[in-house]
């Protein structure tokens, strides 16, 4: 089945979520947000959410190297 709507990341794309947010507002992506998250902990547990984590850590110092970890360590804390 073919999935409805632009491509993710075009200009079209962006159109209609600015049409979507305008429409429903900025607290309308928090809320689906969260109810996707929560069903997610439901379906794979707590623990999925540890493993993503980690894996994705372990990709980007693969890719990028401890360095950049502590360079954005270092950015982080300026606000």
């Amino acid at each position: 089945m073919a999935k409805r709507g632009p491509t993710p990341g075009t200009p079209e794309a962006k159109r209609g979520g600015q049409k979507v947010k305008e429409k429903y507002g900025a607290e309308f992506y928090k809320e689906i947000g969260k109810k996707g998250g929560e069903a997610v902990k439901k379906k794979y547990g707590a623990d999925f959410y540890e493993k993503i984590g980690k894996k994705g850590g372990e990709m980007t110092k693969a890719r990028h190297g401890v360095e950049f970890f502590e360079k954005i360590g270092k950015k982080g804390g300026r606000r």
